[in-house]
């Protein structure tokens, strides 16, 4: 091979590495081989909320109402509504101009949980709980979770990654839920 035809090859290689990586970072592509799979647990993360269980639980479930607040309808799009469950999209920005678009089944099980199951996203499996329990001061919100990948090692090491970045937006997300809570309260 000349060195024209290497050069052409290692971009091409670089190229389709590339939208490999930005693919997966956004969600669009889903790597589910089930092959050396790896769970960590995301959380848990409790708070102690000075509001009411109800008003907790509506403030969480703001984004998935029949009618949402304004700034959610960018962040949170529902592709279908049945009863208490629901498929969203969830538009997350991730950095370098990339925003993550993940697929989740929500269901709202007033006032005590909300679920959270990854249907398409940048790793084959999460699963995620609000629970909201009643305390003497108010309500305990306390978040659990679990986040999978494939491929041994390195589907470990893209998972570690992944899941701090998960975390990160659930904690921005919790401080928001609590922020809001209050002040209704």
């Amino acid at each position: 091979m000349n060195k024209a035809a290497l050069l052409a090859a290692g971009s091409g290689a670089a190229l389709a590495a590339a939208g490999a990586y930005v693919g997966v970072v956004t969600g669009r592509i889903t790597i589910d081989l089930g092959v050396g799979r790896r769970t960590r647990p995301l959380g848990p993360i409790t708070l102690d909320i000075a509001a009411p269980r109800e008003t907790v639980f509506a403030v969480a479930a703001a984004p998935y109402a029949e009618r949402r607040p304004r700034a959610m309808e960018e962040k949170v799009e529902i592709l279908a509504r049945e009863g208490r469950a629901l498929i969203v999209a969830h538009h997350t920005p991730v950095g370098l101009g990339l925003t993550a678009t993940t697929v989740e089944t929500v269901v709202l099980e007033e006032p005590d949980c909300i679920g959270f199951q990854l249907m398409r996203g940048p790793v084959p499996h999460v699963a995620e709980t609000f629970v909201f329990e009643p305390t003497e001061s108010g309500t305990r919100l306390t978040y659990t979770g679990e986040l999978a990948t494939d491929q041994w090692r390195l589907g470990g090491l893209w998972g570690d990654l992944v899941a701090r970045s998960w975390v990160a937006a659930v904690a921005k997300s919790l401080d928001a839920i609590r922020a809001e809570s209050e002040r209704r309260a």
